[in-house]
């Protein structure tokens, strides 16, 4: 499982949208590998260097895309994240799409969530909005 915060969430998502604005649309969200389909917007989920998402917003020359680190997995904040993304996400490296309108969608029709939990199977992304309590 993976928790994401919904305000960096809609961070990405928003500068994704003003990336494709701004430089020509979408990069394919299923990086070749299905080359039918339509570049549309998303997210994609990644496990390399720790578990984070980034928008498939086309970027302008030299500009690196922003990124939100789940909060279980980011090197910077957790020196377990690599036993933790093994055990979770696998061991090798790895890129899921997630659709950008149905996750908009989900998210709208949760107004009380804080926070976006990934749940991964072999087979299956589960993503699910919840509200998580602040820590005092």
């Amino acid at each position: 499982m993976f928790t994401f915060s919904l305000s960096e969430v809609r961070a990405v998502i928003a500068r994704g949208q003003s990336d494709a604005a701004a430089n020509g649309g979408f990069r394919d969200p299923h990086l070749g590998r299905a080359p039918a389909r339509e570049e549309k917007p998303g997210l994609w989920l990644v496990g390399d260097q720790g578990v984070y998402i980034l928008s498939n917003g086309k970027l302008a020359e030299g500009v690196r895309a922003l990124v939100c680190y789940a909060l279980e997995c980011d090197p910077q904040t957790n020196p377990d994240w690599f036993h933790y993304k093994r055990h979770h996400y696998g061991g090798d490296d790895g890129v899921d799409f997630l659709d950008g309108e149905n996750l908009l969608s989900l998210l709208d029709a949760h107004p009380g969530a804080t926070h976006l939990r990934i749940e991964m199977t072999e087979t299956n992304i589960s993503l699910v909005p919840v509200r998580l309590q602040s820590r005092i």
